[in-house]
């Protein structure tokens, strides 16, 4: 009996399937192929190293030229999936052969952790994926996650001249890292977030099934809008809500500098004021950056530039300014009118009358270097402060501040509504913007030094406890996560920066959704260690349970086959 359960016990721990490939590659594209069906196709969308458009591909979008150079790590292989049934196999074939996973839709990244990492990986490239379908009935549209801003913009232009949708002014930005990660642009005061108009949404999951709204559930859905796609799964397209646009809106541009007027630092300090309370269908941002000066050619001094976008016409917008900002001084002759869609172009800093159709130009293997770091500001700097900080700006000499202006409909909306939880308390949001044209290794310490120190001067200012950050404007400086056994610790650091009181339950929803941590990044949403070794523990307990039932029954059987030999040779 002995001699007959130890190697039936050895078969039952055998693996199911053993492989031993030849190369990652080939065993990828055998997988891929089987699991599509696809063999002839799977050829063009897969692209090893030693594929001569490779480089290219892999170039395409990236947009910071800090992580486009010889020593920067590359995936071993790319895929760009022209079909959704290809994500699908993507995801199975990565998983079954252990390697890393990395999802680009847009290449808008500005610390390159969709494309680059320090193990082996694969990119999911996802830029064929962009039909746009628009509903004018339901005043809908479904957009697939790689599809720029700038196509979407422009489809919906082309059915209707009334309806638009509140995303970023940048037209090359891809639409999946866009509203996965909350999406903002100049209409957020008078109609929210991107994300506050996701009707619906499609996603391939860890075992590669698509789901959508109704079979991924509440808690996945609240968690893809503002909480980043890539740490949940691969976002497949979304269904947006569009909104109305009137047929006439205004935009200006001021400038004003330190060494020119002395009311720059009122102007800055009423701007706190007035940008996040007027009313909601003005939006002004303000740029503050360190300039030569005119009068003191040797010298820098600060300039400031307001660009605002009003629902509403010239006449409508002088008088609200006359009223709420007069230092501004605006008048009619410094507004310009012009359709919403004619407003995007001029957004994107093309000259006024431009067509339209450039909103469609991708423009690939375009990029500068650059650091970018966030802040929110939920009290107005004082003008001491304000003059302190033009001081440490001039000095450090490069990096720009960009006041983005909340209020209106975002204090309308809780903070838990959705995964992105900087709302209401908010005055407004600061980007850090670092831009430099020449590559080498002290430049860039120089240059990132010099908004690190920024940042670091900024801190009386800004929100505390957490210092908030904007998911969409990605900093490794606040914390990076290597999976490990530390990875719920090292996920905290940043996760409660970028998501305040939401961060436990996006840990809640990827512990469930994603208990192995398959999607995962070095600002992935880690999962719950205590939850996931309670499960563990669970599933070994009912393995060795159900192991023991087995063997018991495989006993009783062998008992009763030994029984009948005897039998058998009794009678015999």
């Amino acid at each position: 009996m002995q001699a007959l359960m130890i190697p039936l016990f050895f078969v039952l721990l055998l693996p199911l399937h053993v492989s031993a490939p030849d190369s990652v590659y080939e065993t990828f594209v055998q997988c891929l192929s089987n699991q599509t069906n696809q063999s002839d196709q799977v050829s063009n969308i897969v692209y090893s190293q030693t594929n001569p458009s490779y480089t290219t591909v892999l170039r395409a979008y990236i947009r910071n030229s800090r992580f486009n150079t010889s020593t920067t790590p590359k995936p071993t292989i790319i895929v760009t999936p022209t079909q959704e049934s290809h994500v699908q196999a993507t995801v199975i074939c990565t998983k079954n052969i252990g390697i890393q996973l990395k999802i680009r839709s847009g290449g808008h990244d500005f610390e390159g952790i969709s494309y680059i990492s320090d193990v082996p990986f694969i990119i999911l490239d996802m830029f064929n994926l962009r039909s746009i379908t628009i509903n004018l009935q339901e005043q809908t549209a479904w957009v697939e996650s790689g599809a720029t801003l700038g196509e979407l913009y422009y489809r919906i232009w082309e059915k209707s001249k009334v309806l638009g949708f509140p995303a970023s002014i940048c037209p090359t930005v891809g639409v999946g890292g866009h509203l996965s990660g909350g999406g903002y642009g100049n209409m957020l005061r008078k109609h929210g977030l991107s994300v506050d108009h996701v009707l619906d949404a499609k996603l391939v999951d860890v075992n590669g099934k698509i789901l959508d709204k109704e079979s991924m559930g509440e808690d996945l859905f609240w968690a893809i809008r503002g909480g980043g796609g890539a740490s949940f799964g691969v976002i497949l397209s979304y269904k947006i809500k569009l909104i109305p646009v009137p047929e006439t809106v205004s935009v200006f541009r001021i400038e004003r500098s330190l060494d020119e007027e002395e009311n720059v630092t009122d102007i800055v300090y009423k701007w706190q004021q007035v940008a996040p309370t007027t009313d909601d269908n003005l939006w002004m941002r303000m740029l503050i950056q360190p300039v030569s000066s005119k009068v003191n050619k040797e010298e820098k001094t600060i300039r400031i530039s307001i660009l605002t976008m009003f629902l509403g016409n010239a006449e409508e917008l002088v008088a609200l300014l006359g009223k709420d900002f007069p230092e501004l001084g605006l008048k009619k002759d410094g507004v310009m009118e012009m359709s919403w869609i004619e407003s995007v172009v001029w957004w994107a800093n093309y000259d006024n009358g431009t067509s339209p159709s450039v909103l469609l130009d991708r423009n690939p293997d375009s990029a500068n270097f650059l650091k970018r770091k966030s802040d929110y500001v939920q009290t107005p700097i004082s003008k001491d402060g304000l003059e302190w900080l033009w001081k440490r700006m001039i000095e450090l000499g490069k990096t720009g501040l960009v006041f983005n202006p909340y209020g209106g409909k975002m204090n309308e909306i809780p903070a838990s509504a959705t995964a992105f939880p900087h709302r209401a308390g908010n005055l407004f949001k600061i980007q850090y913007s670092m831009n430099w044209d020449e590559e080498g290794i002290e430049l860039e310490r120089n240059y990132t030094a010099q908004i690190r120190r920024l940042y670091s001067y900024m801190t009386p200012f800004v929100s505390k406890n957490p210092r908030s950050a904007f998911l969409n404007y990605r900093d490794l400086d606040i914390g990076i996560n290597n999976n490990d056994k530390n990875s719920y610790e090292e996920g905290e650091v940043y996760g409660v920066k970028y998501f305040n009181d939401n961060f436990h339950r996006l840990v809640k929803v990827k512990t469930a959704v994603d208990p192995h941590n398959f999607f995962r990044n070095e600002q992935s949403i880690p999962t719950n260690p205590r939850v996931h070794s309670g499960v563990t523990r669970l599933l070994l307990l009912t393995s060795i349970l159900s192991l023991e039932k087995l063997m018991g029954g495989l006993m009783y059987l062998l008992l009763v086959w030994d029984l009948q030999l005897q039998r058998m040779n009794f009678w015999s």
